[in-house]
């Protein structure tokens, strides 16, 4: 999948609903890109992707099954850092 299409749908979705605060740091997505790997694989780029915790990559992943139809097969999210 393109990165420019991934991120024209998750890029709004992450400003509607954005990682919560840590420790009054806030986390910020700069963008998406899909990994070349035989599993659908995501990697968010972030300023502090150690803070970025279960329940937003959950939320994450489900807007993308949400979005582009991955339903019935496992995806990858990892958060690297920008």
């Amino acid at each position: 999948m393109p990165t420019h299409k991934l991120n024209e749908v998750m890029l709004p979705e992450i400003e509607r609903h954005q990682p919560p605060m840590y420790k009054g740091k806030t986390v910020r997505i700069k963008y998406v890109t899909q990994l070349p790997t035989a599993v659908p694989s995501f990697a968010f780029y972030c300023n502090l992707p150690q803070y970025v915790k279960a329940p937003y990559k959950r939320f994450l992943e489900n807007k993308i099954r949400e979005h582009f139809r991955y339903l019935g097969v496992p995806v990858r999210i990892f958060l690297r850092k920008k």
